[in-house]
């Protein structure tokens, strides 16, 4: 397994939590995007979990993922009912044409990109005045006693973890949104909500994680996963806080 390759991982996104449906409505006000007409672009849409929920809140548009067995996932899952289209294409070349939406959103995976070239492709696809965001679900450790102790259990194993991003530290983010001069008016919106889920789930959510597996190995994955079900024993349901966290930025006008 590679860094970013999330091939074999496809069949565990469904475990996912989705995102802080308040966060999401406020972004929607924020942007105005339940103005009739709009079309909204979901880059880096993985198995679909955003773009679902953007098209429970009414939205419609496009959802652009270069992998091939997540976007056979995400189809699977959603169908094209959902309002949204299901194309291959990634950040830095979605595919689309110039001028056709009016809101890009990338959720959990703006930080696989080449940011530069993301946001000059998201100013070319976007309308005059369209918005950016970028928003992660990060574990609220301060929260879970299980969770901090599963992070305990996997720094153990891999002493000098490197996370590309589990969304909790998202240092410079503000900085690389506005690096290219096409964007401006930078608004944070941050929110919690709770998931109770089996313990299954749980377990299948970490085998969804790219980084992880990639420096802990097969084997070395394999005691992580069973240290965190020694962790779990006797417990059917595990209650897992998340954060919302979205940056938004509006585009100039060319």
């Amino acid at each position: 397994m590679k860094h970013g390759d999330f091939t074999a991982l496809a069949r565990h996104y469904r475990h996912r939590p989705g995102y802080a449906e308040h966060v999401l409505r406020v972004l929607v006000g924020a942007t105005g995007a339940y103005r009739e007409g709009i079309r909204v672009a979901d880059v880096g849409a993985g198995t679909g979990k955003l773009t679902a929920q953007l098209g429970c809140l009414g939205l419609h548009g496009e959802a652009v993922e270069p992998n091939e067995a997540m976007r056979r996932e995400g189809r699977r899952a959603l169908g094209e009912a959902s309002g949204f289209r299901w194309r291959q294409g990634r950040a830095e070349r979605t595919g689309l044409p110039a001028g056709c939406v009016d809101w890009v959103l990338m959720g959990s995976s703006f930080h696989w990109a080449d940011h530069q070239k993301a946001l000059l492709e998201f100013h070319r696809i976007l309308r005059p005045g369209g918005y950016f965001t970028a928003i992660w679900n990060p574990r609220d450790l301060e929260r879970s006693t299980v969770d901090r102790r599963v992070e305990a259990i996997i720094r153990e194993h891999i002493p000098g973890l490197k996370r590309v991003s589990s969304g909790s530290s998202q240092d410079g983010i503000e900085s690389k949104l506005l690096a290219t001069g096409r964007f401006a008016n930078l608004v944070y919106v941050e929110g919690t909500h709770v998931e109770v889920m089996s313990r299954e789930r749980y377990l299948g959510i970490w085998r969804s994680v790219n980084d992880i597996q990639v420096q802990a190995g097969p084997a070395g994955f394999q005691r992580i996963l069973r240290a965190i079900r020694r962790e779990l024993k006797g417990r059917s349901q595990v209650r897992v806080v998340y954060r919302t966290r979205a940056w938004t930025v509006q585009a100039h006008a060319d």
